[in-house]
């Protein structure tokens, strides 16, 4: 992820990316091991997506976008759904059937998500945001990736300020981990 170009450029590439992933978790068989690797794929980019929007796009929602607060709030609950499914699912190998149930919910919430940012918040924030407002939260966006955590905390703040100060610390400490670990990497 970080692709270029502005907010809404930028975010529904990372969603692409992410139905990408999706796609190869369905295509494989039940149990199969590499659905736990494309899982966890899925969960860090979805967490350093989430953790970035919420820094940025959603408090940008809420001062251009008329009703903005409400659109906001939304997004922000279904971010917390899925960070509670994301982490149930990290204590789950593929060969359990709780980890096709909970994958299986993972990606009917984002796709539900997706759905709903690119029909109805992009269409509204173009509208109201100026060309160099969208291309400023682009840049914004791809830095916050950069630095973000790659594991689900759901227990973390996900509003300014408290996230903009914490997200960072827990980042580098998740990216540590998933070194350690090889955590989403293919043997």
């Amino acid at each position: 992820m970080g692709h270029g170009g502005n907010v809404v450029n930028e975010l529904v590439t990372d969603h692409r990316e992410v139905e990408e992933l999706f796609g190869r978790i369905e295509a494989l068989p039940p149990g199969d091991k590499n659905r736990k690797i494309y899982a966890d794929q899925v969960t860090m980019e979805l967490v350093r997506h989430s953790v970035a929007e919420e820094a940025y796009l959603y408090p940008a929602v809420r001062k251009y976008v008329p009703g903005g607060d409400a659109i906001a709030d939304k997004e922000i609950e279904d971010h917390s759904k899925a960070e509670r499914i994301m982490k149930d699912l990290e204590g789950h190998e593929a060969d359990d059937p709780e980890f096709d149930r909970l994958i299986s919910m993972l990606m009917s919430e984002i796709r539900a998500h997706v759905a709903d940012e690119e029909e109805n918040l992009f269409p509204k924030l173009k509208q109201a945001a100026s060309a160099e407002a969208l291309d400023d939260l682009g840049d914004k966006i791809r830095r916050a990736k950069k630095t973000a955590p790659t594991r689900p905390h759901p227990s973390a703040p996900d509003t300014p300020p408290a996230n903009k100060l914490l997200a960072p610390g827990a980042g580098l400490v998740d990216r540590v981990r998933d070194a350690l670990t090889g955590r989403g990497k293919q043997d």
